[in-house]
């Protein structure tokens, strides 16, 4: 008798444990979260099966009658988060707020909540991380109290659906999408397929009612936002909070907006009475002086499409040991080693390379963008021949390997930037555009011009004392 053909109902099939994902056939390591060991059989394959066209729920319309009041943004009250939304929230957004432990997030939502509240939109604040008292004590002390801002603390995705009803809620801020959990669902809180439910049942319930929701989402240890890669695809806007925990600046980053532009950045000063938003934060990157010091220069950085006026800083000092230190705060120590190498070789300064160097910001801010490089350079060797930059000079330019002094983005709103503040004088690659009126300009084409603006003959001592040392 011939043996019996193994059909498609009768073959087994195998499931996630983590996320839920389905296959036909054993995995060591699922392919939707990359999880080891976690793909277990659990029944018969799925039977292939096909949608049959439905009713619409709504008639498709040319786009030019398309009613586009419905995503007019709506203020927070936090100017500096209105800039990074496009203007405000929008009926039915969902944005998701990333960012590392103690950071700030839960303070800047609860300030928030309490300031678009009102009585013609309330606002919902669930807890899943904290108990409803300890939010009350963080409200009385930012000053974050409002009569229409209601508070709970639930980890049920059934309860906060249930909260949703009773509250009828304008904007609904959960923190933290990760301490939720369905119970419809297996798994644990936090979890691939918890994370998924939770997000796309909160997605369906704003964009049923027209509610603006805030998600807070924790991150891991390598900075991205945990969960599901679907979960950033799913909302509507995903920002980054970002910080040193040590310094009282935070920015705020657009990665993805449908309704506003991902080049704007917020800054926000945290406090001991909360956190507040900074227009015009470029003090908080700079040293006033009455006099310069040896081993300082300005430069002009942008943050999104925001000119910010930082200072960098260098110190050089003798070391007795054969491989000398080379430390650096808020600046890309490969960036640093680079103009190390641009002036020993370019420049003609070889002091450098037996001495300790360290290099920092002023205030925490940090310094990825190659229009720095002139800054760093300037000091540098600032540092290296113990004279002072001019006062009220700025420098921007990207330094090339061959000491070539690049053209950056933005010259003209940087030079504008500095000139707001005050600073008369700047050094820039050649064809800056237009110059702000009483501003003088130093076009540099390589680190040779750059360097002159030090007094000759300390740059000259030097690589003098560097050789006698020897």
């Amino acid at each position: 008798m011939a043996a019996r053909t193994k059909t498609t109902k009768d073959r087994p099939s195998y499931r996630c444990t983590e996320c839920g994902w389905q296959t036909a056939k054993w995995l060591g390591r699922c392919a939707e979260c990359q999880a080891w060991g976690t793909v277990e059989e659990y029944g018969g394959a799925p039977a292939v099966r096909t949608t049959a066209p439905g009713r619409v729920t709504t008639s498709a319309l040319p786009i030019g009658q398309v009613d586009g009041r419905q995503a007019t943004a709506r203020s927070t009250g936090v100017p500096e988060l209105d800039r990074v939304l496009g203007g405000g929230l929008v009926p039915g957004a969902v944005v998701l707020l990333a960012g590392e432990p103690g950071v700030g997030k839960s303070t800047l939502l609860l300030d928030v909540a309490a300031k678009a509240a009102s009585e013609e939109h309330r606002t919902l604040y669930v807890t899943g991380e904290e108990s409803a008292s300890q939010v009350r004590l963080r409200a009385d002390r930012i000053n974050a109290l409002h009569d229409h801002l209601y508070l709970a603390a639930e980890t049920d995705l059934s309860a906060v659906l249930g909260h949703l009803d009773a509250v009828k809620p304008s904007l609904l801020v959960l923190d933290s999408v990760q301490t939720v959990a369905s119970p419809e669902i297996d798994g644990a809180p936090g979890g691939m397929a918890q994370v998924r439910e939770v997000a796309g049942a909160l997605i369906r319930a704003s964009k049923d009612r027209g509610m603006s929701t805030l998600l807070v989402g924790h991150v891991t240890k390598d900075g991205a936002i945990a969960g599901p890669r679907l979960l950033e695809h799913l909302v509507d806007v995903v920002l980054h909070f970002e910080g040193d925990r040590h310094a009282r600046l935070r920015l705020v980053r657009g990665v993805k907006n449908r309704y506003g532009a991902t080049d704007e950045v917020g800054c926000f000063e945290l406090h001991d009475e909360g956190i507040t938003g900074l227009a015009d934060p470029s003090g908080l990157f700079l040293t006033r002086r009455d006099e310069p010091v040896p081993g300082t220069c300005l430069t002009v950085t942008l943050e999104g499409r925001r000119p910010l006026v930082a200072e960098v800083q260098a110190l050089t000092v003798d070391t007795q040991i054969p491989s000398p230190r080379r430390t650096t705060s808020g600046l890309e120590t490969s960036r640093v080693s680079m103009m190390l190498a641009v002036l020993e070789q370019r420049g003609r300064i070889s002091a450098l390379g037996k001495r300790d160097i360290y290099s920092a910001t002023v205030g925490g801010v940090k310094l990825s963008e190659p229009a720095a490089d002139l800054a760093i350079a300037l000091a540098l060797a600032s540092a290296a021949s113990d004279t002072p930059l001019p006062k009220n000079l700025v420098a921007i330019g990207e330094v090339g390997l061959a000491g070539e002094v690049r053209r950056v983005t933005g010259v003209q709103r940087r030079l504008a930037e500095a000139h707001r503040l005050g600073f008369t004088h700047a050094l820039v690659p050649g064809d800056p555009g237009k110059v702000p009126a009483g501003m003088k300009v130093l076009e540099v084409a390589d680190m040779g011009d750059a360097l002159r603006v030090l007094p000759r003959s300390r740059r000259r001592e030097a690589p003098r004392e560097a050789e006698d040392r020897r």
